[in-house]
Order: structure tokens, then sequence, then C-alpha cells
């Protein structure tokens, strides 16, 4: 059977990683430097594909949908977090407004009434791995990778949530990343435009970071929780919506054959 791209990608990315490193081996006593550049070269690259969120070279990464419509697809990573969640509901509310949130496991477990409430409104919510190591998900074994995903799931699962959307912590991939996502039916959900929150400023500086990238089919990213700077926590989203509305952009979720 043949092997999907991105499985395929993984090895090819470890050969030419190995390879490097065998010839600058070979090399190192007659070409000190040419010996350096195989020796780094070869990570460089691996980093890009582990580090970038929109490198496609480990897993296909949807950053857009198809639409001909002036529509756009809200996420909101890192909830559900009970004093921001309630307040962004009311918001998405009061603009007609559909979100796909990206809940941490853990944070969904222990508030499994504003996962309720999420649905309730009639929002997605998808899978944002159960603890958000973000500091390690990119060297995570298969045995941990696994527990992130699964753990997660375990817990959307007793919700009556079937999810088939995932992002990993900061757009970081994994090297097992491909494999694991296709076996639990769920695909990696990039983005196009981001608010930036830990960058500074107020609402207004975030709205403006989101839609200097935005067209439609674009696919945003904006967060909550007690990460973010209280000036911005909720009123950055709420902007954020305000200015969409003044260009006559709409919010929706696109369906799985819309993404791009």
């Amino acid at each position: 059977m043949r092997r999907p791209r991105a499985y395929t990608s993984v090895w090819l990315l470890i050969i030419v990683n190995l390879a490097g490193k065998a010839a600058a081996l070979c090399v190192g006593l007659t070409a000190p430097a040419a010996a350096v550049a195989l020796w780094l070269l070869p990570d460089a690259l691996l980093a890009y594909h582990l580090f970038v969120p929109r490198a496609q070279g480990l897993v296909k990464v949807h950053r857009r949908f198809a639409t001909s419509q002036r529509e756009v697809w809200l996420t909101i990573d890192d909830g559900p977090d009970p004093a921001d969640t309630p307040r962004i509901l009311e918001v998405l509310a009061e603009h007609g407004a559909r979100a796909t949130f990206f809940v941490i496991g853990k944070n969904a477990a222990a508030h499994p009434e504003l996962i309720q409430s999420i649905l309730a409104a009639g929002h997605e919510v998808a899978h944002h791995t159960h603890t958000h190591p973000a500091g390690s998900f990119w060297c995570a074994s298969p045995a941990r990778l696994a527990g992130e995903l699964d753990g997660g799931l375990a817990v959307l699962r007793a919700a009556g949530i079937h999810p088939t959307r995932f992002r990993p912590p900061v757009g970081i991939k994994n090297l097992w990343l491909a494999t694991a996502l296709t076996s639990r039916g769920l695909v990696y959900t990039g983005w196009s435009a981001r608010g930036l929150e830990l960058q500074g400023g107020d609402a207004d500086a975030v709205a403006r970071r989101v839609l200097r990238g935005v067209q439609p089919g674009s696919i945003l990213l904006l967060h909550e929780g007690p990460r973010l700077p209280a000036i911005i926590r909720v009123e950055g989203i709420r902007r954020t919506l305000e200015e969409l509305k003044q260009q006559g952009y709409r919010c929706i979720v696109p369906a799985a054959e819309q993404l791009r």
C-alpha cells in the first residue's frame, strides 16, 4: 500500500539528516567548513518543518478553506476557561458568529459544563492536546504523543463529542504526528491570520494584527485564558468581530471538504 506523503516525508527528512551527519564525518578532516555545513543544514531543515506552523513537510496543515463568500473561520485556543468562555459565548451571540473552540483536555475535564455551553450555543469543539505541552511536544515519544491525543479524546468523547480537527500547541509538529492523527481520524488545522496576543498592545492592536491578513477563506486564531494580558482577554475577540462585521465578513465553521 502506498504511504501517505507526510509519512514518507518523515523518513525522507530523517534519512537526509543522517546522511548529512555521515558526510560531515567523512570530510571533517579535509574540509572542516563543509563538514560544519553538512552537519547543521539538515538540522535546520528538520527544525523548519517541526517549528514553523505553515511548513507542510511532516503533516498536511490546513490553513484556509474554500468559499465564494466573505466568510472566515474563527478558532479560539486554550479553553475552556471559567472566566472567559461564558463571556466569549455572549460576544459570539451578539455578532451572530460561529466558532470552533480548540480545547485542552484537562481544562475540558475540569469544566464539562462549559463544553456543554459551547455546544448548546451552536459552536464546534475540537482537540488541542490534553496538557498543552508547548515546550516539549516536538520531541515527544510516540507513546507520549499517543497519551496527549488519547487523553483529550477520552475527555471529549465522554462529553459526547467525536472531534475531527486537531491543533497542536503553538502549531509545533512532531515526527510521528501524521500517522498518529490519521489513525484517530483527526486532521491538522492551522491558521492564516492570528492576533498574536502576547506581543502586547490593547484589543485594537489584536484586531489589527488579525485583520491585516484576512481574506475570504481565512482561518483566524485567537486565544482565551489566564495567559493573556487582562486588557485583551475577551476584548480582543470582541474587537476582531466588530472589525470583521464592518468589513462585511461573517464567521462560519466550514465543512471538512472545504479545507485547503
